[in-house]
C-alpha cells in the first residue's frame, strides 16, 4: 500500500515509501484485478467482445475519444477493430476483488487501529491518517467500516499529539470521515458522529485550534467545524464553547486570513443561526445580521425573544444606523398592536436604537411619533404600565433631540404637532404627575422642542397659558441630579422670552434661587448643568432690584466673582462649556452696577471687591465678544456713579476783608484732585475709568469687528464726557479742565470716528451718546437736540 502524490493510497501500487501495512498484507494484487488502462484494482469490470476487461469507466472514456478523434472502434489492448462497444459486465470478476479489497481492507484497519496512540511512532500515526482518509473517499460505504471499527475516537485522541503534523492531519481526517455529499447533508452516519463528538470536551478541542495564529491547524479546524455544524445537534454544542463564535466572527472580517478560510467560517456561522444562543452571540460580538433577520421573518416568539434581545445590546452609532434602517418599521408596527409583552420588547430595542441622531431620523421618518404620543397619552384600559411609558417617554427625548422641525410632522388625529398647545399642556401635566423618572424624559423633551428657534416660542406659550412655570422652577431643588439638570436646562431655553415671570417665580422663594448658585459653585469643573444654570441666571432681568438684593443677601456675588477669578487664572477648566460659562458668569456679576443709585450694598460690594478693575481686566477676553460687550457695560454703570461718589475738597470760607479786596479771596489751589471729576477719586472707591487708567482699552475696542462690542465701549468712553460730570457754574478752571479731558479722550482718531459713525448708524441710546460726546469735542454744535433724552 503506498501514498499517491495527491495524498491517497492506490493497494495496487509499488513503491520505496510504502507503508509497512503493504507488507502485512494477507494476499498478493493478481494481475487480473488490475485494470489495463487506469492501472488500478477495478471496481466495476466489463468485458468487451474479445473477452478483455476493463474498469468500466475508464473502456467508456476510450471510446468517447475514439469517437470524437474520428478513429476507428478498437480495443486499447489489442488494438484490433471491435464491432461493437457492448460492454458486459464481469459479475464473478468484480465479486472476487470486493472479497479480495474486503480481506486486505480489514487488515489493513486493524493495523490502523494498533498505530492509532500516542506512544506510536509519527510516521506510522500519519500514515494510518492517510489510509483511513483514502478509505473514506473510496466509498461512502467505507465511512462505516471506519465507524463501526470504533476509530474517531482514536482519530480524536490524535488531536493532543505533540506532533503538529499528526494534529493537522487528524482534524482532515476528521473531516473526511463527517463530510458528506451535498445532497445528503444530515445522514445517520453524520447524527452518529456528532452524538461521538459532542460527549467531552471534543469540540472544545477543535475550538482551541481556531485561537492559533493563521496556520493550517486554524485551517483545518475551520474546515472541521464547517462539516460539524451540519448537525443541529453540534450547532448548540458548538455555540456554546466560550469564545467559539467571538474568534469565528473575527475571522470573517480578518484580512490576514485567506480568503477559503474567511467564506468557511462565515458558511460555519450561517449554519450556527438555526440556535438562537448562536444568533444572540453573534449579535453580541458584532454580527447583528442574523438578530435582524429573525425579527423580520422569524416566528412571533423568535421575533420577541430577538427584539428583547436587541433591546439589551450596546450599539455604536453606525449600527444603531442600519438597525433603523432595517428593522425600525417592523418595531414600530409592533409597538403600534402587539401585546403588551412584544410591545415591551419593541420599545425596548427602539429605545437602544433612538440615541444617535441619525437613526432616531430614520425612525421618525418611519412614523414612531404618533404612536409614542398615543401610548404617552392613553389612561385607561389600554394605557401602558408606567414602566413602559417611562420607555416611551425614553424614546421621544431621544428622538426630540435629534433636531427635526417638530412643528411640521403630525402626531395627533387632529394633525396636532408636538408643540401644539394641547400636546404641550398634556406633557407639562405629565411632568407634574408623574415619577421622577418620566418627568425627566418629559423635561429633556421640552429642552429639545425649546432649543430649536422655529419651536421655542410654541412652548413658550404653552406654558405661559399653561401657568406651569412655577411646578418647572421647584424642580431646580430635585434631589436626582438628572431631574434637576433637564428642569435647569429648559428653564435657560426658555429664560430669553419669559425672564420676567422666571424672575417672579425665583423671587422670593425658598431655595430655588440659592439651589442654582449651589450648582455654580460646585467645584467639579465646568459642568453642562453648571453652564445652563448661570446662562439661566444671566437671562434675568438686570435691572429687576428685587432679585439683585435677593443675591446680595445670599452672597451671590462673591461666589460669582471668585469663579471668574479662578477662570481668568486657569484654576477651573473644562473646555466643552467654558465660554458659556464665563459669559453667564459675567453677565450676572453685572446686574450688580444696574442698581448702585439705589442700593449701597452694591457699592460696597463693587469697593470690597475692585468690580471696575475685574471688568476692566475682562475687556481684554480676546475672543469673548459677548464677556467684553458686558464688561464695558458695566464699566459704564459704574462711571455714572462716579460724579456722585466723588469726594469733592471742602474749601474754608473766603476771609471778611474780601469783599473789599477780592483779591484777597483768591481761593487756595488743591493738588492731586481727578482732572475729570475735580475731586479725590480712585477706580475702586468712585470707580472713576479715568484715574483707573481704562480709556486706552476701551478706546481699543473701537477697531472690533463686533458692532455691539463697539457700541458698549463707546457708551462707556462717553460718560466722561457726560453732561452731568462737573457742572459747577461759574468756575473757569474746572469747565476749561473738563474740556481738556474730553479733547484727550477724543484725541485718537479712532474715537472721532466712531463717535460720528455711532451718531450715524448705532442705535437709539447710542446714538444719543455719541451726540452728547459730539458737543463736548465740538463736533456739532451744543444746540443741538437731535437725539433728546427719552425717559
Amino acid at each position: 500500500m503506498a501514498e499517491s502524490c495527491d495524498g491517497s493510497y492506490d493497494p495496487g501500487s509499488q513503491s520505496d515509501d510504502s507503508h509497512h501495512f503493504e507488507r502485512l498484507r494477507v494476499e498478493p494484487i493478481y494481475d487480473a484485478f488490475v485494470c489495463p488502462l487506469t492501472k488500478q484494482v477495478m471496481r466495476d469490470p466489463v468485458a468487451l467482445e474479445n473477452g478483455q476487461t476493463f474498469e468500466r469507466e475508464a473502456i467508456e472514456k476510450w471510446f468517447r475519444e475514439c469517437k470524437e478523434s474520428g478513429r476507428n472502434l478498437v480495443c486499447p489492448l489489442t488494438e484490433k477493430e471491435l464491432k461493437s462497444t457492448d460492454l458486459n459486465p464481469s459479475i464473478a470478476l468484480r465479486n472476487t476483488i470486493e472479497e479480495w479489497t474486503a480481506r486486505n481492507e480489514a487488515v489493513q484497519i486493524d493495523m490502523a487501529c494498533r498505530s492509532l496512540n500516542l506512544g506510536s511512532p509519527e510516521s506510522d500515526v500519519m500514515h494510518s491518517l492517510k489510509y483511513i482518509q483514502y478509505m473514506c473517499h473510496k466509498s461512502r460505504s467505507n465511512k462505516h467500516v471506519v465507524r463501526n471499527a470504533d476509530l474517531i475516537p482514536m482519530i480524536i485522541e490524535m488531536l493532543k499529539s505533540t506532533s503538529r503534523r499528526v494534529r493537522c492531519k487528524a482534524l482532515e481526517t476528521l473531516q473526511t470521515v463527517v463530510e458528506d455529499d451535498a445532497d445528503n447533508k444530515v445522514v445517520p452516519g453524520l447524527l452518529v458522529i456528532a452524538a461521538i463528538l459532542a460527549e467531552g470536551d471534543t469540540v472544545r478541542t477543535i475550538v482551541k485550534f481556531l485561537s492559533h495564529e493563521p496556520s493550517i491547524e486554524r485551517e483545518e479546524a475551520v474546515s472541521l467545524l464547517l462539516e460539524l455544524s451540519k448537525s443541529e445537534a453540534l450547532c448548540e454544542k458548538i455555540g456554546s464553547i466560550n469564545g467559539a463564535i467571538l474568534i469565528l466572527v473575527g475571522m470573517t472580517s480578518s484580512k490576514s486570513e485567506n480568503l477559503s478560510t474567511v467564506e468557511k467560517a462565515d458558511k460555519t456561522l450561517e449554519n450556527l443561526e438555526k440556535c438562537e444562543n448562536n444568533v444572540r452571540q453573534m449579535a453580541e460580538n458584532g454580527r447583528l445580521q442574523p438578530l435582524l433577520n429573525q425579527i423580520l421573518e422569524g416566528p412571533p416568539e423568535t421575533k420577541l425573544s430577538m427584539a428583547s434581545y436587541l433591546g439589551e445590546l450596546v450599539l455604536n452609532n453606525d449600527v444603531e444606523l442600519h438597525v433603523a434602517r432595517t428593522v425600525g418599521t417592523s418595531l414600530i408596527d409592533i409597538m403600534r398592536s402587539g401585546t403588551v409583552q412584544s410591545r415591551e420588547a419593541a420599545l425596548k430595542a427602539l429605545n437602544q436604537i433612538s440615541s444617535y441622531e441619525a437613526s432616531a431620523k430614520v425612525l421618525i421618518e418611519a412614523g414612531i411619533l404618533p404612536p409614542l404620543v398615543k401610548d404617552l397619552f392613553t389612561v385607561g384600559t389600554n394605557q401602558l404600565p408606567m414602566r413602559l411609558k417611562e420607555v416611551s417617554a425614553t424614546i421621544l427625548a431621544n428622538v426630540v433631540n435629534s433636531g427635526n422641525d417638530f412643528d411640521l410632522i403630525p402626531v395627533g388625529p387632529d394633525h396636532q404637532t408636538l408643540v401644539s398647545e394641547d400636546i404641550v399642556h398634556n406633557l407639562l401635566y405629565l411632568i407634574s404627575n408623574t415619577g421622577p423618572a418620566i418627568e425627566c424624559k418629559l423635561l429633556q423633551v421640552l429642552v429639545g422642542l425649546t432649543s430649536s428657534p422655529s419651536t421655542v416660542l410654541n412652548v413658550v406659550a404653552a406654558i405661559k397659558s399653561s401657568g406651569a412655570i412655577i411646578s418647572l422652577v421647584q424642580f431646580i431643588e430635585a434631589p436626582q441630579r438628572d431631574l434637576r439638570v433637564a428642569s435647569i436646562k429648559l428653564l435657560h431655553n426658555v429664560s430669553p422670552h419669559m425672564g420676567e415671570e422666571l424672575a417672579d417665580a425665583l423671587r422670593g422663594t425658598a431655595g430655588q434661587l440659592g439651589s442654582l448658585f449651589k450648582v455654580v459653585a460646585e467645584n467639579v469643573g465646568i459642568t453642562e448643568e453648571q453652564a445652563a444654570a448661570v446662562g439661566l441666571l444671566a437671562e434675568l432681568p438686570e435691572r429687576d432690584l428685587g432679585l439683585t438684593r435677593q443675591m446680595l443677601d445670599e452672597s451671590a456675588f462673591p461666589l460669582i466673582i471668585s469663579r471668574v477669578v479662578k477662570i481668568r487664572q486657569g484654576e477651573i477648566r473644562g473646555a466643552r462649556f467654558m465660554t458659556p460659562f464665563l459669559e453667564g458668569l459675567v453677565r450676572v456679576l453685572a446686574r450688580v452696577t444696574f442698581v448702585l443709585a439705589e442700593e449701597p450694598d452694591a457699592i460696597k460690594l463693587s469697593r470690597e471687591h475692585n468690580l471696575a478693575a475685574l471688568f476692566i481686566e475682562l475687556l481684554q477676553s480676546n475672543g469673548l465678544d459677548n464677556v467684553q460687550m458686558v464688561s464695558a457695560m458695566a464699566l459704564e454703570n459704574l462711571s455714572q456713579e462716579s460724579k456722585n461718589l466723588t469726594r469733592l475738597p471742602e474749601l474754608p470760607p473766603p476771609p471778611f476783608c474780601a469783599s473789599i479786596f477780592p483779591c484777597l479771596g483768591k481761593q487756595p489751589v488743591i493738588t492731586g484732585l481727578c482732572r475729570l471729576h475735580r475731586g479725590t477719586c480712585s477706580l475702586n472707591d468712585s470707580f472713576c475709568l479715568l484715574e483707573g487708567q481704562a480709556v486706552e482699552k476701551l478706546v481699543a475696542l473701537l477697531d472690533h469687528t463686533n458692532e455691539k462690542v463697539v457700541e458698549a465701549a463707546l457708551a462707556a468712553i462717553s460718560t466722561l464726557l457726560d453732561d452731568g460730570v462737573d457742572i459747577e457754574q461759574g468756575d473757569c478752571s474746572v469747565v476749561c479742565g473738563r474740556g481738556n479731558i474730553a479733547y484727550d479722550v477724543s484725541g485718537d482718531q479712532n474715537v472721532s470716528t466712531a463717535l460720528v459713525d455711532a451718531f450715524q448708524h448705532a442705535d437709539y441710546r447710542t446714538r444719543q451718546v455719541a451726540e452728547r460726546a459730539l458737543k463736548h469735542v465740538d463736533k456739532i454744535p451744543n444746540f443741538s437736540g437731535i437725539f433728546p433724552i427719552m425717559g
